[in-house]
């Protein structure tokens, strides 16, 4: 009689649970998992890992295991670690798969995976935004009494003065940019999607190096910054006007707006905490804005 395979499944993982040791708990649960399928070739984009990583990682198998793409992968349990009841080939697979994936130290040759994996999108953007949440932390406000009045710290005011209240001076850095102690949520670099419509635009902007966020705008202040670099807490504005072939009357109308607005969005990010800089496609339309808007940084793109 074939086993219904629910019962083979409940089987398995009991069965998977006194046979092996349970890992200790790491600090957080949702990223481990979603650095454990990471490693894994998903069909769905890991929309399903996402929505199911704060649960177990066992639990994460079972629920996604449909989104796997199983035909890249070779589960072999050469160490006989999975006794299973009889059931049909498709669920006999499973059962085999979800127990060596949940395994806490799989036997070499156990999983194969065919081909290279790129980490599923959903996936990434998740990890990349764990990894920026902490660069970026939300504000704590720790405030001081003085004279009934709630006086942050990081604020160097006459009132704190008076009252022997410490203040930190800005970290060592260039003159025009300053690290605050403290950023509203408002600061805190979140991807959008890009305005798109321009290919060579998307592609100047995807492959800045050490772009944190390809395939999106990174929101910040209320702007929408085309690149950020984390290292370097950088946000960049990419400009591909083909400037070289304007008349000079129009020249001159882009520069006079593109510097304004350059202007405005330098002062955004700076006022989070950011470095700002610009990238342009011609000597030419560098030099043009730096005349006009001489505290930009700007740069002659060669990555695109």
């Amino acid at each position: 009689m074939v086993m219904p395979l629910r019962t083979c499944l409940a089987l398995l993982l009991v069965l998977s649970a006194c046979a092996t040791t349970e890992p200790s708990v790491p600090r957080s649960p949702r990223i481990a998992n979603l650095q454990r399928a990471a490693k894994l070739p998903w069909t769905d984009g890991g929309r399903c890992v996402v929505k199911e990583a704060s649960r177990p990682w066992s639990q994460v198998v079972e629920q996604c295991f449909h989104a796997l793409d199983t035909r890249r992968i070779h589960f072999r349990d050469t160490g006989h670690r999975c006794p299973v009841a009889t059931a049909d080939a498709a669920s006999l697979e499973m059962l085999v798969g979800v127990c060596l994936l949940t395994q806490p130290e799989l036997a070499v040759g156990a999983v194969v995976i065919i081909g290279a994996v790129v980490v599923a999108v959903a996936i990434r953007e998740e990890l990349e935004a764990y990894e920026l949440r902490h660069q970026y932390p939300e504000p704590r406000e720790e405030t001081q009494p003085v004279a009934g009045q709630r006086v942050t710290q990081s604020e160097p005011t006459a009132q704190a003065g008076a009252a022997g209240q410490d203040w930190f001076p800005p970290p060592p850095g260039p003159p025009d940019f300053m690290e605050p102690r403290e950023r509203g949520p408002e600061c805190i670099p979140k991807r959008v999607p890009p305005k798109g419509g321009n290919s060579v635009h998307d592609t100047c902007a995807d492959n800045l190096p050490l772009n944190a966020f390809r395939g999106a705008n990174a929101l910040v202040n209320g702007k929408a910054f085309d690149a950020l670099q984390p290292a370097t807490r950088t946000l960049w504005e990419i400009k591909t006007d083909n400037f070289d072939a304007f008349t000079s009357a129009l020249q001159e109308i882009v520069v006079r707006k593109q510097a304004a607005e350059l202007t405005r969005e330098r002062a955004l990010a700076l006022a989070c905490g950011f470095k700002f800089a610009v990238g342009v496609r011609s000597a030419a339309h560098r030099a043009a804005l730096l005349k006009q808007a001489p505290s930009l940084t700007i740069v002659v793109m060669d990555w695109c």
